[in-house]
């Protein structure tokens, strides 16, 4: 991350953009403004932020499709800006590889707050997973540095909170961590989201690791949590 983070803001409403510009440069945070999806898409590839603020209903391609696309070949972190009551988007944000979700309407103060608070997580993991970048297993390797699964010596298309939860519990093989430990782990103490994104994301991990013959598996402890385990 540069020494002033650089925030690509992606929503149609001006006023969004013209209350967030007023507190990011409070902070000293540079910014570009996209107004629509493919605007945004072309940005966040030209641009390369530090952070994307990404507004779901968004002309031209919405913010979920935006991420998805994101994600295929960038892991800057994204925070989605979701109305009120869609509980369905900040559910399916989280599912594609957002970092965090904020509901509208929202204080600028807040948003600000949860910028840093989403930064400071992405520098600690990174710092806190340099030491052991890549799993080796007989026929896995899961590399944290570059964000690659490879399965039989096939790259397989993960999200990075795919990659980071996979690599978190194949770091502790035979260890059962609970889905409160992963949320911790890979979202953040501060982050309020719902246990319930673990399991969509367990059951998305073992779809593209798992094969007839595979010695290793992410199997449930019912009550408890997940574990990682090599036969």
């Amino acid at each position: 991350m540069s020494s002033t983070p650089h925030i690509l803001i992606c929503d149609d409403d001006p006023i969004v953009h013209e209350s967030l510009r007023l507190y990011l440069d409070n902070e000293h945070y540079t910014h570009a403004d996209a107004f629509d999806g493919l605007e945004s898409l072309k940005l966040a590839k030209d641009e390369k932020p530090d952070l994307i603020l990404l507004d779901v209903m968004m002309p031209q391609m919405n913010g979920l499709d935006v991420c998805r696309e994101l994600r295929k070949e960038m892991t800057t972190p994204i925070i989605i800006l979701t109305a009120k009551g869609e509980e369905i988007d900040r559910v399916l944000g989280l599912e594609l590889g957002a970092d965090d979700y904020i509901v509208k309407p929202f204080s600028p103060r807040e948003v600000v707050a949860r910028i840093k608070a989403v930064l400071r997580r992405t520098e600690a993991s990174s710092d806190s997973q340099s030491a052991n970048q890549v799993l080796r297993f007989d026929g896995l390797e899961i590399n944290i540095e570059n964000y690659s699964v490879k399965v039989n010596s096939k790259n397989i298309p993960f999200t990075p909170k795919e990659v980071e939860i996979l690599h978190l519990l194949a770091s502790h093989p035979s260890s059962v961590m609970s889905r409160e430990q992963i949320l911790r782990s890979v979202w953040g103490d501060d982050f309020d989201g719902d246990l319930r994104t673990i399991d969509t994301h367990i059951k998305r991990i073992r779809q593209k690791i798992t094969y007839d013959g595979s010695r290793w598996n992410i199997s449930t402890v019912y009550g408890v949590g997940y574990k990682f385990e090599v036969s």
